[in-house]
C-alpha cells in the first residue's frame, strides 16, 4: 500500500487521480467529474504538487465528507478509506449518467475536472447515447443548403417512394429535416444522406477512410483514400475499394466464368454498412476505417457496441444507435432491423470456407476478416484488372 501510494504521489494528478489539500465543498465537483467519466480516486490531504500535507481523519471529518458527497445527483455510492493522515475517496464510474453536483455538471478531462457548458452537456449526452445524434435538427444548416439532388433522386427511386408529397414534407416524414421556428433545416441524418458535405467542417468526421498497407502493420502505406460524400456513396466506395484490393480467383465449370473474391462481398458489405449505420457520429475525433493488410481486413467504427449489447446477446438482438439512419438504410434493403446482419456476415464467411470473423467491441467496434495470405494459381489482386466490377445497388 505504501509503495503504491508513493508511486501515485510521484505520478501526479491524472485522468483517474486527483489531489486535494483539504476536505471542502468542492470535492463533490470532483466526484461528479469522475462519475461522469471512468471513475477515479481523490486523495484528500495531498498538495497538488504531490506532497502530503495531511488532514484530520476523525469520524467527524469523514461524516462531513460523506454529507458533501451525498449532494451529488443522482446518488452514487463511494468508498472512503484511510491511509495514515489522508483520506482516499474511491469513485466508481457512474451507471446512471449524467451526474450533477450543486455547482453543475463536471467531467474529467485529462488531469483536470471541467465544468460543462450547454453545448458540452449536449455533446456528452450524445456520447452517452441519451440523445440520438441523427435526430438532432441542425438550426445552423438550412435545408437545401448544398442539397445533393442526385443522391436524393437515387434514394427516392431505390426506396420506391412516390414524390407526391412536397420534398420538404417528405424529408420531415423521413426524419431528415425539421423546423426551427419557420425555417426548415437538416437533421444530422438528413445532412449525411442528402447534403454535399465534401470538405465541409460540419461532417468531415463522417468520412470513411480506406487504406492498403504492406505487411501486417501500418508502417508502409501503399494506398489511401478518404470518401466524404453522402452516406450511401461512402458505403459503396468503401466496398469497391475492398474489391479493388483483395485477390480474385476464377472458377470455370460451365461456359460462364465465375469470379470469386477471396473474402465474400456480402460479408464485407454487411460490415461496412454496419460501421456506417451504428458508428458514434458525435465522436468527431475519429472516423470509420477500412484497412487492408496482407493477412487481414479490418473494418472499424467509433463507439463500440451499442448500449444494451453484451457478449451474450451480440448478433441476436437489434439496437440502433442511430435510428433514423437505420430506418433509411432499411428502406433501401441495406439492412434488416431484426438483428440479422452479424449472422448473415458469419453465414457468408462460412459458405466461402474462410476463417470466421473476429469482433472487438472495446471503445471501437471492429470486424476482423482473416485473409489467405498466399496467392493461389488463377488468382490476382482485383486492382490489377483493367475492368472493375462496380456495384449495381443504388448509385
Amino acid at each position: 500500500m505504501i509503495k503504491d501510494f508513493n508511486l501515485i504521489l510521484a505520478g501526479g494528478e491524472s485522468y483517474t487521480v486527483e489531489f486535494k489539500e483539504v476536505s471542502d465543498k468542492s470535492i463533490v465537483d470532483e466526484v461528479c467529474a469522475f462519475a461522469n467519466a471512468s471513475g477515479g480516486r481523490i486523495y484528500v490531504g495531498v498538495h497538488d504538487k504531490g506532497h502530503v500535507t495531511g488532514i484530520d481523519v476523525s469520524n467527524r471529518t469523514r461524516s462531513q465528507l460523506q454529507d458533501t458527497i451525498n449532494k451529488l445527483e443522482p446518488r452514487l455510492p463511494v468508498d472512503i478509506i484511510f491511509h495514515e493522515n489522508i483520506m482516499v475517496v474511491i469513485v466508481p464510474e457512474g451507471t446512471n449518467k449524467p451526474y450533477a453536483s450543486p455547482n453543475g455538471f463536471f467531467l474529467r478531462s485529462g488531469p483536470n475536472s471541467q465544468k460543462l457548458d450547454r453545448d458540452s452537456i449536449v455533446e456528452f449526452l450524445q456520447h452517452e447515447e441519451y440523445v440520438q445524434y441523427d435526430r438532432i435538427i441542425r438550426k445552423d444548416l438550412p435545408l437545401y443548403d448544398k442539397f445533393n439532388e442526385k443522391a436524393y433522386k437515387a434514394y427516392i427511386k431505390a426506396a420506391g417512394i412516390s414524390e407526391v408529397l412536397d420534398k420538404g414534407d417528405l424529408l420531415v416524414n423521413l426524419g431528415c429535416a425539421g423546423y426551427v421556428g419557420d425555417m426548415l433545416c437538416y437533421t444530422n441524418a438528413g445532412a449525411l444522406f442528402f447534403r454535399e458535405n465534401g470538405e465541409d467542417m460540419h461532417f468531415r468526421h463522417a468520412a470513411i477512410v480506406c487504406g492498403l498497407f504492406k505487411g501486417t502493420d501500418k508502417a508502409y502505406v501503399l494506398d489511401a483514400k478518404e470518401f466524404n460524400g453522402d452516406i450511401i456513396s461512402n458505403i459503396e466506395e468503401a466496398v469497391l475499394y475492398l474489391k479493388r484490393h483483395l485477390n480474385l480467383s476464377y472458377k470455370i465449370e460451365t461456359l460462364k466464368r465465375e469470379n470469386i473474391l477471396e473474402l465474400p462481398e456480402q460479408a464485407l458489405r454487411e460490415a461496412v454498412i454496419n460501421a456506417a449505420c451504428h458508428r458514434l457520429y458525435s465522436e468527431k475525433g475519429a472516423r470509420g476505417m477500412v484497412e487492408v493488410y496482407d493477412d487481414r481486413v479490418e473494418i472499424t467504427n467509433p463507439g463500440g457496441a451499442c448500449r444494451g449489447i453484451t457478449e451474450k446477446n451480440f448478433g441476436k438482438i437489434s439496437i440502433a444507435r442511430n435510428s433514423v439512419i437505420a430506418s433509411m438504410l432499411c428502406r433501401i434493403d441495406y439492412i434488416e432491423q431484426m438483428g440479422t446482419g452479424i449472422e448473415r456476415m458469419k453465414n457468408a464467411i462460412k459458405a466461402a470456407d474462410v476463417a470466421e470473423p473476429e469482433f472487438d467491441m472495446d471503445g471501437f467496434f471492429r470486424v476482423i476478416f482473416k485473409r489467405k495470405t498466399q496467392n493461389t494459381a488463377g488468382s490476382q489482386r482485383t486492382s490489377d484488372r483493367l475492368a472493375i466490377e462496380t456495384s449495381d445497388r443504388i448509385m
